[in-house]
């Protein structure tokens, strides 16, 4: 299945189309004003869990490269993208065959570093997966003090679109032209507004990861329980202890509801994640959207491979942010909308 974009994340993408059309040599905006100037690239990686088409849309010319996080399944190592690795997973944790993860090697980030010199960019901006969940934070700074250009690395302490919606930010502050300080300040917020809350049917895949956490409380209880676990300050921690399967999913959907309800009126933004269970979360964005008339509909897709290997099968994981007002708010950037003639109504913020 397609990942969907809600409206607000489709106005996203027109905004950086209409962006990159401006700053193709020798053309100019109908205005007549110089083209903007992007000066800083993105990188990420996989753990994002950003939709592909938003990913090759915003790939062109370089000013976002997202690195693979290997999977190691039995002895065969995949990279997220490659093959059906979502199915290989699947199948092997059926099977109780190993499945472990790695970080990026430097020398990947190294790469896409000098990428972004030759596309002509000044400076990046490193977004990644929390740093007590993998070392690709490590590894980016590793590869950032070998190359010329300057890096600015972020360890975003979260996961999933908590850490997309931070990439997002930046893409479209880098878009604009800012400084890489001021595209990672802008990150910075963006992710400091995002709660990740998630419901597994079982502990056992996270403890075998070594991912657990505060939650390893409750890994003696793990067969009679079903956890609400959440990310905060970058670790997976327990929320919630619920007898059962049902009764977990119907508790993940009060709290998500509660969270989002006591954002500013329209400013809620929501993604579902799921790992073999894309009928249930359907249904959980269905009733979201019943809950929450005045948020647009949540993305759904499926949790990258990476994250999806320690998760297990099953997962419901729901990411609760809020619309990226900074950037429109931050210096600037409304005479820079005025001078392109792209105004940005609050209601579709991505």
């Amino acid at each position: 299945m397609i990942d969907r974009e809600p409206a607000a994340w489709l106005w996203l993408k027109e905004h950086l189309v209409r962006l990159r059309q401006a700053t193709r040599p020798g053309q100019t905006p109908p205005t007549g004003e110089p083209a903007v100037v992007v000066r800083t690239a993105v990188v990420t990686d996989s753990a994002a869990a950003l939709p592909a088409d938003w990913v090759r849309a915003f790939s062109i010319n370089g000013r976002l490269a997202v690195i693979p996080m290997p999977v190691m399944v039995g002895k065969e190592i995949y990279g997220e993208g490659e093959d059906d690795i979502a199915g290989t997973i699947a199948v092997a944790l059926a099977a109780a065959t190993p499945v472990k993860t790695s970080r990026p090697s430097p020398g990947q980030f190294e790469q896409a570093y000098l990428a972004a010199e030759r596309h002509g960019f000044e400076s990046v901006v490193s977004i990644h997966i929390s740093g007590d969940l993998s070392g690709t934070a490590d590894a980016a700074r590793l590869a950032a003090a070998r190359v010329r250009i300057p890096v600015e690395v972020l360890d975003t302490r979260t996961v999933g679109m908590a850490q997309g919606l931070a990439v997002q930010s930046a893409v479209v502050a880098a878009a604009d032209g800012r400084s890489a300080a001021e595209v990672r300040r802008l990150a910075e917020e963006r992710v400091a507004k995002t709660k990740v809350y998630f419901y597994v049917p079982s502990l056992e895949q996270l403890r075998r990861g070594g991912r657990i956490g505060a939650a390893a409380s409750l890994v003696g209880a793990m067969f009679s329980i079903k956890p609400i676990l959440a990310v905060d300050g970058g670790k997976i921690v327990p929320l919630e202890k619920v007898r059962s399967a049902a009764k977990a999913v119907a508790r993940l959907e009060e709290i998500v509801v509660a969270d989002a309800a006591a954002r500013p009126l329209g400013e809620a933004r929501l993604a579902i994640h799921h790992f073999g269970n894309e009928a249930e979360a359907e249904l959980l964005a269905a009733r979201l959207a019943a809950a929450l008339p005045d948020t647009p509909p949540a993305q759904i897709s499926a949790l990258p491979a990476v994250l999806a290997a320690h998760a297990g099968l099953g997962v419901l994981a729901v990411i609760v942010g809020e619309s990226s007002t900074s950037l429109a708010g931050s210096p600037g950037a409304e005479d820079g909308d005025r001078e392109r003639g792209q105004g940005r109504p609050g209601e579709h913020a991505p």
